[in-house]
């Protein structure tokens, strides 16, 4: 990085006649259909250089999307993005300077700082001399990473326009970005990729290295790819450099080694290898599905925490969303035990806000932990079952007027029909218990609790 900077301010500060005259537009920085390098990655060879190629973020790029619009009226502003690894942070900031015809840079903040970010705003400066209207983008991944002084340096070049700044992270950047520098950015959230958007890029994948290889067809067995798509838990770079390897496998396996013009399968093996682990049993919108989150609750309702988790690591290491596993234990929490420890329904929200922020596979001990904790709990569905009879009551009696001493009285015209007429102010009494009806009265005497 820093000698692209050196070579390019060099360039830029050797021209002696007119800049308008001499100096050539400053290139985006960024990687062209043209410039594919076979020795790279599958995941570097197949990134996406406009929107309409970009998959998954429609929030953000589809139609009427923020993002698409911004884009669209030429109307960049500084931002961040939020979401976890593998979401498109980086291609979407690429295809940003691409769609724009801006300057491109990136940086680490793992392994850059102010000296760097120094060399940029230079070049920026120098260009927007030369290329009045020319926009210099900084892509800072891990921004997160940078302290504050780090980030204060910043915050006058990214409020006078001199960089547009496009900062990538995992974390929350309402904790790990300066407020000072937040207020002068807009965040977007990028989510983790669905599996009809691995499925999609799976297929060009497949297209793409029909093409490069020379194969007539590449087959992928349909067990292989619920693992593949399962395995790469939403994130397109772990597919695309599975489904790389997994083709390779497949073709030193073939008998012939001349593979041109042949069919290629690629077998649950294949994949498994690829991946570097096996496959569990489970189905996530087959019977499989319902029998192991079943196993879970009532392993968890056992209190048997040994069960919970085992139940738990089949479904996460299968594939299975975080969320679903979170919101299932989350409704648990309440209905099975419920006030009996009330903490139980505190923690399952925060782990569930958990997976939400850093998904897998670092969430997993959240849930872990929530499991065991929710196994070892005292239990208490007295909430659930007391509900049940309350919805039946109100769905037998439907509309059963309220007592008039519950009802709130706001004008004089209610207060003379008796609204509020007879009401106890319950602090007023001792011990705080009225024990005044507050059922109707066709179902005064009904126990829920």
């Amino acid at each position: 990085m820093n000698s692209l900077l050196d070579n390019q301010q060099t360039f830029l500060s050797s021209q002696d006649k007119k800049p308008s005259e001499n100096i050539a537009a400053p290139s985006t920085q960024s990687d062209t259909n043209s410039d594919i390098d076979n020795s790279q990655p599958l995941a570097a060879r197949l990134r996406p250089q406009t929107l309409d190629e970009f998959v998954g973020q429609e929030h953000l790029v589809g139609p009427d999307a923020p993002i698409r619009k911004l884009i669209e009226n030429n109307a960049l502003k500084s931002m961040i993005f939020w979401g976890p690894p593998g979401c498109g942070k980086t291609t979407l900031a690429r295809i940003i300077a691409n769609s724009t015809k801006s300057q491109f840079f990136q940086l680490s903040a793992v392994d850059s700082g102010k000296s760097d970010v120094k060399k940029i705003v230079d070049i920026a400066k120098t260009t927007a001399k030369a290329f009045p209207g020319r926009r210099t983008i900084l892509f800072l991944d891990e921004i997160h990473r940078f302290n504050k002084a780090q980030q204060d340096f910043l915050l006058p070049y990214v409020e006078d326009g001199t960089l547009i700044l496009i900062g990538a992270t995992t974390e929350n950047p309402s904790f790990e970005v300066n407020s000072a520098l937040l207020s002068r950015t807009r965040v977007f959230v990028l989510n983790r990729h669905k599996e009809d958007n691995l499925k999609e890029i799976l297929k060009k994948a497949i297209t793409y290295l029909c093409d490069s290889l020379k194969i007539n067809e590449i087959k992928v067995d349909p067990k292989a790819q619920d693992h593949l798509i399962q395995g790469s838990n939403g994130d397109p770079r772990t597919l695309l450099n599975a489904i790389e390897m997994a083709v390779d496998l497949a073709i030193k396996s073939s008998k012939n080694a001349d593979v041109s013009n042949k069919s290629i399968n690629i077998s649950l093996k294949n994949v498994e290898d690829a991946l570097q682990h096996k496959a569990l049993l489970y189905d996530k919108k087959g019977e499989e599905h319902y029998n192991i989150i079943s196993a879970l609750h009532k392993s968890m309702r056992s209190s048997d925490a040994n069960a919970s988790l085992y139940w738990l690591a089949r479904m996460l290491e299968a594939g299975e969303d975080p969320l679903y596993v979170a919101r299932r234990m989350f409704r648990f929490a309440a209905e099975d035990i419920g006030n009996a420890d009330p903490m139980a329904t505190v923690l399952a929200a925060s782990v569930f806000e958990a997976c939400e922020k850093i998904g897998m596979p670092e969430c997993n001990v959240h849930l872990a932990q929530l499991a065991v904790y929710l196994a070892r709990a005292p239990k208490d569905n007295s909430a659930y079952v007391g509900y049940a009879k309350a919805v039946a009551d109100a769905r037998e009696t439907l509309n059963l007027p309220v007592p008039m001493h519950l009802r709130n009285a706001p004008t004089d015209l209610m207060k003379n029909l008796g609204y509020g007429r007879g009401y106890i102010y319950d602090h007023d009494v001792e011990g705080k218990k009225s024990g005044q009806q507050c059922m109707p009265d066709e179902l005064k005497d009904r126990k829920y609790v």
